[in-house]
């Protein structure tokens, strides 16, 4: 049986995936022991890229090539603009975070954030949804395994869950579906290509999470 484009992708990305997937600031989580600075940090620069996440929806929206797919990518910025970013709002507020209080503009979170941005501007349709797709993915796998972990702060918890639950698994298994339904129509450079962009966003994903203990 032919494997499918987007099992191709994780497959040629298998070492740098697994090494997000097992980061650090993953392992603290399974084990209890990510600390409040590190993740009041996170969580700055997180949020900083979600209100980014926004714009690369938002051209892909404008990119998409059905109605569909175009409802579908309506519905995602709904989530980000109105369920994720209120989770940032609420969680800076109970933990006392003041995000100018952090420099966003330092160079591993510039860079995953200006990259994934530059992805969305100026490549194709599946350029942005093999970048999504890679981030996506990654925090559905490494979330779904942690969920089963105790956690006692409770925000958290209510983050992994936020990225273990059937809907944001259920968006990460669209954008997988969406590389292999355009498989069929790309050349082997293109395949190429997008095989590229997700292992490049998997590295500005750990550079991305290094920060948050700097």
């Amino acid at each position: 049986m032919r494997q499918s484009l987007s099992d191709q992708i994780i497959r040629e990305n298998r070492s740098v995936f697994e090494a997000m997937v097992g980061h650090r600031f993953v392992e603290d989580i399974k084990a209890g022991r990510l600390s409040k600075e590190v993740f009041d940090r996170y969580l700055v620069y997180e949020g900083a890229f979600v209100e980014t996440a926004i714009s690369i929806f938002a051209l892909a929206t404008a990119r998409a090539e059905t109605i569909a797919q175009k409802r579908w990518l309506i519905d995602v910025l709904h989530v980000l603009a109105n369920q994720q970013l209120a989770y940032f709002e609420k969680t800076f507020a109970a933990r006392g975070i003041d995000p100018a209080a952090f420099d966003v503009d330092r160079p591993e979170v510039a860079n995953f954030c200006n990259g994934m941005l530059e992805i969305a501007r100026s490549g194709s349709f599946h350029d942005t949804i093999a970048a999504m797709f890679a981030a996506e993915w990654m925090y559905w796998t490494w979330s779904s395994e942690a969920a089963e972990f105790r956690i006692d702060d409770p925000l958290l918890k209510e983050w992994v869950d936020l990225h273990a639950h059937e809907d944001f698994a259920a968006q990460a298994r669209w954008l997988k579906a969406e590389l292999d339904l355009a498989a069929d129509r790309l050349d082997r450079a293109e395949r190429s290509r997008l095989s590229s962009v997700f292992g490049r966003v998997q590295q500005l994903e750990i550079d991305f999470h290094d920060a948050a203990y700097r």
